[in-house]
């Protein structure tokens, strides 16, 4: 083999080794090739189902805290956690764009407005959706430039407004500042965004939404302050019913200067009237021991840097100042605004996914988790962390193991979110009525419309029968019912005048009905709320195997019959000599001007309000077809008031009266249209503790507890495709969730029929037994 054949045979190898290697590399080119575009197909797919997971909202991103901050719904945008007792919530109703100096004016009750535009600080702790003023107070407002403690002329317009659960937001428009706000269950915190140069923090003890005067504040030292504001004479209805905050403020910055800051009016206190329209702000820079007085504030001063962050906490309790500073060392140990945020719209989240929803539209489920957001605003815990709170009228300290609750507005929410609360948090509805039973046996009755561990004796009735009454009946039972009984029985019997919760009992066991003794007395308002009180009294009688009284209080149910007036066919005011109320007219008392017999609203409104005994009435007022007509009367001639208590129940009585059931489901579905929406007049007027709010949550839903006391709901027709309602299996019989779907046969929405677990229902209603039991109901809905 020469050398040329060698040289060749080598060129060859040489070349079969690189054909090799193109070959090879042609190959792992085209495999990193196709592993490059499924890498990227994986990693678009991947990305999808990331950005799908994002974008599927939870049930917390629904909520519009906006919703009801105008129309009189009297809710706020504010900062909170469930039943929290703090709530953080902007304040814009004094010195307002309104030019509404004071609250009163424009009947003020909550301390915020939508179409206000003029921040004038955070208060804390607030009432939701009530029409009397009281709390709002410890105002916290951040300045730029030379210090102004006047209110009036401190104030700014505010814009880049912003808020979801737990969470507030804006930009004050004269200071460039961004203002921040969340809260914890006793604690709030606010973060203020300062430009670059002399900045400022004011607490303003003076202004709020309370009918009491008086607080007293001192420095603790450099970044803190203590002190305690005195509120209460909610609704003036009680004017001794006052009660004392008290709190504890922490700063994330040491100021470079404090004091404080006192009205004083012009005149002297001997002079028989001081100019209280007129007088000076005093600046105290040098005093620094406490500071007492009725228009009271505390400033401190900083240098601060562009965009320099500077965090708020504000810690509370009705029982003493070292208790507020526990519940915030407690609960902040170390502030952090961003995580208390977070933690916060954790909670909520946890507490509306008890309902999940699918179907409808974005609007509809904005509506429906806002209305079960408001729904869970109150009742909130009174206790410290330590246990500890105040005992009810005395004012003692006493210690809980479990939740006190406080802030029953007993006449709104027998008819609805107390049955709520049976349904979703048993456990929560347990801890209420125990905290009932406790203010009984602290104060020697049950409470009407008790704040914070004073009685109101706000609205009419003896409320609180039907709230226990109906979670008995519905088996919640983990509580003192002997000593329930024992209340309900002397507030129903007791005829001296010390009956506080009835106070004109007398009358009403004399006569069976209360008689008008003066112009504007409320008697036929009152005697209605009883008439179902003592229904649910013989139910709970019955219960207990207490015959004789089960009798008594079923007879006396029945009064109602009395007031009815064949002339005009509504409830009617008996006079002492019990003859008729002559002129009468039935439509008197709308718009709540002053009316005879009745409180807020008129005789059409009540008329209809006896849910026990819906048979008994329909005979009272003619038969089927006269009751169906007079009934329907009260939609079709613009009588029905949607923003009352005793008429909510209206459109539900059609479903009592068989082939009359679609009237409901029309009616329901027209009002949900109409008066509930995503904005901020999307409530008809007040939320009444979330009262309001829960009438269309559950309508929504396609339940509604007609009659409290009677464990059943009536069926209407769902908005939502589909909604799995999770129980709690310790209450409900080792159940954890039922669905209620919604099967649509055609357009319209009425009900043509409905399946429980595969079986058809008779009638419109279900047992809230057999709600608790079910894995399915199907409402099918089409033409009627």
């Amino acid at each position: 083999m020469n050398i040329n054949t060698l040289k060749n045979l080598k060129d060859f190898k040489l070349t079969l080794k690189l054909a090799r290697a193109v070959s090879t590399a042609r190959a792992l080119y085209k495999f990193s090739m196709l592993w490059k575009w499924q890498r990227f197909i994986v990693s678009m797919v991947l990305l999808g189902l990331v950005q799908l997971s994002m974008g599927q909202k939870k049930p917390v991103d629904y909520v519009n805290p906006f919703i009801g901050t105008t129309n009189y719904g009297t809710t706020n945008p504010g900062a909170q956690v469930p039943q929290g007792l703090m709530n953080v919530s902007p304040f814009n109703v004094m010195g307002s764009s309104l030019n509404k100096s004071d609250k009163d004016e424009g009947w003020w009750s909550t301390p915020y407005e939508y179409n206000n535009k003029f921040f004038t600080g955070f208060s804390h702790v607030n009432l939701s959706g009530v029409g009397c003023p009281d709390m709002g107070s410890l105002l916290l407002m951040p300045t730029t430039g030379e210090l102004q403690v006047d209110y009036k002329k401190y104030g700014s317009t505010y814009s880049n407004e912003n808020a979801s659960a737990g969470y507030y937001t804006n930009q004050l428009d004269k200071y460039h500042v961004k203002t921040e706000a969340t809260a914890t269950q006793r604690t709030g915190i606010s973060r203020f965004t300062f430009p670059k140069g002399k900045s400022h923090i004011l607490l303003n003890l003076g202004e709020g939404l309370t009918n009491e005067t008086g607080a007293t504040m001192r420095f603790v030292n450099d970044r803190e302050i203590e002190g305690s504001k005195l509120l209460g004479s909610f609704c003036y209805v009680n004017n001794q019913a006052v009660y004392p905050l008290y709190f504890v403020m922490r700063l994330s910055k040491k100021p470079i200067q404090k004091g404080y800051w006192k009205f004083q009016r012009q005149g002297a206190p001997w002079e028989n009237e001081w100019n209280k329209d007129a007088g000076k702000y005093k600046l105290f820079t040098a005093y620094q021991n406490e500071m007492s007085g009725d228009d009271i504030g505390a400033y401190l001063s900083f240098e601060t840097a562009e965009n320099e962050q500077i965090e708020v906490q504000v810690g509370v309790s009705f029982v003493s100042i070292e208790n507020a500073r526990q519940n915030l060392e407690h609960e902040q140990p170390q502030g952090g605004f961003d995580q208390i945020r977070v933690a916060a719209h954790k909670r909520w989240n946890e507490d509306l996914s008890k309902i999940e929803v699918e179907g409808g539209s974005e609007d509809q489920k904005t509506v429906f988790y806002t209305a079960l957001y408001h729904a869970l605003i109150h009742p909130n815990i009174l206790q410290d962390v330590n246990g500890q709170y105040p005992a009810m009228e005395s004012r003692e300290t006493r210690h809980t193991d479990g939740n006190r609750y406080t802030v029953f507005s007993l006449w709104d929410t027998y008819r609805n979110v107390q049955p709520l609360m049976s349904l979703l948090f048993p456990d929560r509805q347990t801890e209420m009525i125990r905290s009932m039973i406790d203010i009984y046996k602290e104060s020697g009755w049950m409470p009407k419309w008790e704040l914070y561990g004073r009685e109101s004796y706000t609205m009419d009735g003896d409320p609180a029968i039907p709230v226990i009454v109906d979670a008995w009946m519905k088996g919640i039972r983990d509580y003192d019912h002997e000593a329930a009984y024992e209340a309900f029985y002397k507030s129903a019997t007791r005829v001296d005048s010390a009956n506080k919760i009835r106070p004109d009992n007398a009358d009403y066991v004399k006569y069976g009905y209360v008689p008008l003794r003066e112009p504007f007395d409320n008697s036929v308002s009152h005697a209605i709320e009883y008439y179902l009180a003592d229904w649910n009294l013989a139910q709970f009688a019955a219960s207990l195997d207490k015959k004789e009284d089960a009798k008594l209080f079923t007879e006396r149910a029945k009064g109602y019959k009395h007031y009815y007036s064949k002339e005009y066919g509504t409830f009617r005011p008996i006079l002492p000599d019990g003859t008729f109320l002559t002129p009468f007219d039935p439509l008197q008392g709308a718009n709540f001007e002053p009316n005879h017999g009745f409180h807020e609203g008129n005789a059409w409104n009540y008329s209809f309000a006896i849910p026990h005994d819906i048979p008994g009435l329909m005979k009272l007022m003619g038969g089927k077809r006269k009751f169906v007509e007079k009934l329907q009367e009260t939609f079709d001639k613009g009588y029905f008031d949607v923003t009352n208590e005793p008429d909510m129940l209206y459109p539900h009585i059609f479903s009592e009266i068989e082939g009359e059931e679609w009237r409901t489901q029309k009616l329901v579905t027209e009002i949900l249209n109409k008066y509930f929406t995503n904005a901020p007049g999307g409530i008809p007027g007040n939320d009444d503790t979330g009262t309001m709010s829960t009438w269309a949550s559950m309508n929504m839903i396609g339940i509604y507890p007609l009659c409290p006391g009677r464990p059943e709901y009536t069926i209407v027709t769902p908005v939502f495709d589909k909604v799995t309602i999770h129980l709690d299996a310790k209450y409900h019989h080792g159940k954890d969730k039922l669905v209620i779907r919604r099967e649509r046969l055609g357009q319209d929405g009425y009900i043509k029929s409905i399946s429980v677990d595969g079986k058809k229902n008779k009638g419109f209603k279900v047992s809230h037994h057999e709600l608790v039991n079910t894995d399915e109901i199907v409402v099918a809905t089409g033409s009627r």
